[in-house]
C-alpha cells in the first residue's frame, strides 16, 4: 500500500509542476531573452564564465532510452571539480534546466545530469538510476571529472535525494576529501538517509538550503527538518527564504518551479541560485572568503542585498541558520506529516 500511495503522489506532484508552469517548453530561452527589467551580473559571483561549454553523453545505465549528459569547460586538460545533479519528478530533459547546467559549466566546473524514469514506482530504484549514472560518469571520464571536489544539488524530488545519495558518495567512495557541499531547493522527502547518518556527515561538508514563500507543493519542514539535524556546523550552512517581488512591473515569483527555468528565465536564476551557487562552489573547492561571504555570510549585506531597476528593488533574501515554518502544513500538497514521509516524526 505503501509503494501506491507514493507512485500517486508522485505522478501528483509532476502534474502539479507543470500545470504550474507558465512554459509550455522545457528549453529556457537563450541568454539575450531573459525576461524581466533586471539584467544578469556583469561581474563577479552569477556572472556567466570565460569557458565555453562541452557535452559528453552515454547511455544510461538503469533508464533505457535515455542518456547521463555531462557538462564541462571546453579544453579542459584537468579533472574539474563537479556537482552532481539530481532533478525533480517530471525533468527527465536535460534542457529543462540548461541555462544552470551551462553556467556551471562556464564557470569551469563540470556538472552531471542523470534521468530516472518518471514512471518508475520503486523510490529505491530512482536513487539506484541517480547513483549508477554518477558513479559511472566519473568512473568512465577520471578526466574530466574530480571526485576530490564535489557536490550534490537538487530540486524538489532531486532536493530529498541528494541527502541520501551524497551521504553515501561521501562517506562509502570518499567522495569530496578536499572540498563538499549540498545544495537543495524545495526539497521532497527525504529516503535512504537515517538520523544517525545525519548526525555524521563529515565535517568539510557545507550546505545551502533554499524554500521560496510561492510554492504550495512542498511543505517548507521537509527542508527545515534536514537542515536542522544534519550535523554540519551552523558557520558552513545557510537556509534561505526566497521572496516574491515586483519590479517595473514584471512580478519576480517563488513558485516551487523557481529554480529550473520552466516559469520564467529572469533575475532570481541569476540572483537567487546561480550567485550563490557560485560563491558556494568558490568557498567549498578554493577556499575562498569571499565566496563564503555571499554563500553562507550568516545575512551578510552581500549575501542578501538583491538588484533592482531604477530605484526598485527585489525582496532581500531571508537567511537564518534557525528556520521556523510560514505556513501550516495544509498549505501544500505534500505535507512533512504524510505517511509516505519517512522522516514525518520529525515535523513541528
Amino acid at each position: 500500500m505503501k509503494n501506491i500511495l507514493v507512485n500517486v503522489s508522485l505522478l501528483f506532484l509532476m502534474l502539479s509542476a507543470c500545470s504550474k508552469s507558465g512554459n509550455t517548453t522545457n528549453t529556457p530561452p537563450p541568454d539575450d531573452d531573459l525576461q524581466g527589467p533586471i539584467s544578469r551580473p556583469a561581474s563577479g559571483y552569477g556572472a556567466d564564465g570565460a569557458y565555453q561549454v562541452a557535452e559528453i553523453s552515454f547511455p544510461n545505465p538503469e533508464y533505457a532510452g535515455t542518456s547521463v549528459t555531462i557538462f564541462y569547460p571546453a579544453g579542459t586538460s584537468t579533472p574539474r571539480p563537479t556537482i552532481f545533479y539530481a532533478h525533480p519528478y517530471g525533468g527527465e530533459s536535460k534542457e529543462y534546466n540548461r541555462g544552470l547546467f551551462e553556467f556551471i559549466a562556464k564557470k569551469g566546473y563540470v556538472v552531471v545530469f542523470v534521468p530516472y524514469a518518471t514512471n518508475d514506482i520503486s523510490i529505491d530504484h530512482r536513487y539506484y538510476t541517480l547513483w549508477t549514472g554518477f558513479t559511472k560518469a566519473a568512473a568512465d571520464y577520471p578526466n574530466i571529472i574530480d571526485t576530490k571536489k564535489v557536490g550534490f544539488m537538487g530540486h524538489s524530488f532531486g532536493g530529498g535525494a541528494s541527502i541520501g545519495l551524497g551521504y553515501k558518495a561521501f562517506t562509502q567512495n570518499n567522495w569530496g576529501q578536499n572540498g563538499r557541499f549540498l545544495f537543495t531547493m524545495a526539497p521532497w522527502y527525504s529516503y535512504q538517509i537515517t538520523q544517525s547518518q545525519l548526525q555524521s556527515f563529515p565535517a568539510n561538508t557545507k550546505m545551502i538550503s533554499q524554500v521560496y514563500d510561492e510554492d504550495v507543493i512542498n511543505d517548507h519542514r521537509l527542508a527545515i527538518d534536514i537542515f536542522k539535524n544534519i550535523n554540519i556546523a551552523n558557520s558552513e550552512k545557510d537556509f534561505y527564504y526566497l521572496k516574491p517581488a515586483t519590479v517595473a512591473g514584471y512580478n519576480y515569483t517563488t513558485y516551487h518551479t523557481l529554480p529550473n527555468s520552466r516559469n520564467a528565465y529572469d533575475a532570481y536564476d541569476y540572483y537567487g541560485v546561480y550567485r550563490l551557487l557560485d560563491a558556494l562552489m568558490d568557498y567549498s573547492f578554493n577556499g575562498s572568503a569571499a565566496g563564503k561571504n555571499v554563500a553562507l555570510g550568516n545575512g551578510s549585506a552581500q549575501q542578501v542585498a538583491m538588484p533592482g531597476y531604477n530605484g526598485q528593488f527585489m525582496a532581500p533574501l531571508e537567511v537564518t541558520d534557525n528556520p521556523s515554518p510560514k505556513y501550516s502544513q495544509s498549505k501544500y500538497e505534500f505535507s512533512c506529516g504524510s505517511p509516505i514521509n519517512p522522516r514525518s516524526a520529525n515535523c513541528n
